[in-house]
């Protein structure tokens, strides 16, 4: 019986945390180059169940085991789906896609300890700062191979591969950086992702869209499904509590007199 409220109450706490995710995943659908984030359960590890203060364990006086038992479910991790989304051709030239390769990205530097630390992102929505550098909507600086983008102005073009036009003259070419493992990344925040020791490079086989910008792979019908059937799974173990803790009050209570 004590068994069933851990049982129930470890679950709550799980779909809890799930929740937590598809939440974040319905507040980012309309956040460019979002990437849904998923849940994936594992089974709780198990346990040897022994006996305890058994009479018949007496002469050794050690525990019995009995077999073993799973408690419940754990979250095992949090999956990041990297599939491209749905690209929006919005004629404005700063804005930029990457079409044709899940696993690449745009490299922009973040200021961190006096020093500059390369991010990624696929959030192509940029802007011209004040000193014509091409820039995100939170002002990192996006990279080209040689550096910043510096610009005279918006009269610009970009080639599939990236090469950056202006006045008949190659500025730079767009940085891109492809990875073969993007699970691999993890999320920083501001829609950036960071490497880490196990991420691997690979050659980029897709193309760079100007004008256009990679809306959130986030399914906002899906996701709101998901958040009811959390929500039923919620209760239900919510009820299971209040039987099993209305039984356990009649054992202690009413079995306890006779």
């Amino acid at each position: 019986m004590i068994r069933g409220l851990y049982t129930s109450g470890y679950s709550m706490l799980t779909l809890n945390r799930k929740m937590d995710t598809v939440a974040n995943n319905m507040a980012n659908a309309n956040t460019n180059g979002f990437k849904k984030d998923t849940v994936v359960f594992e089974e709780f590890s198990e346990v040897l169940a022994k006996r305890f203060f058994d009479a018949g364990n007496v002469p050794t006086g050690r525990p019995a085991p009995i077999g073993q038992m799973v408690l419940f479910n754990d979250i095992a991790e949090v999956h990041t789906d990297y599939t491209q989304g749905n690209l929006e051709n919005t004629g404005i030239n700063t804005d930029l896609a990457i079409d044709g390769d899940d696993g690449a990205f745009f490299c922009v530097a973040v200021p961190e300890n006096n020093n500059f630390r390369e991010y990624y992102t696929r959030d192509g929505s940029f802007k011209l700062d004040s000193q014509g550098r091409l820039v995100t909507r939170d002002g990192y600086v996006v990279m080209g191979n040689n550096g910043a983008i510096v610009l005279e102005g918006s009269d610009f073009s970009i080639t599939a591969n990236g090469e950056v036009i202006q006045n008949g003259q190659t500025i730079d070419t767009i940085k891109i950086r492809k990875f073969t493992n993007p699970e691999s990344l993890r999320k920083y925040g501001n829609n950036l992702l960071t490497a880490t020791n196990e991420s691997q490079d690979g050659a980029f086989e897709g193309i760079i869209r100007q004008g256009f910008i990679e809306h959130s792979n986030v399914d906002s019908v899906k996701e709101m499904v998901e958040m009811i059937n959390i929500l039923r799974a919620y209760e239900s173990n919510q009820k299971m509590i209040q039987y099993q803790d209305s039984t356990l009050e009649k054992a202690v209570n009413e079995v306890g007199r006779l």
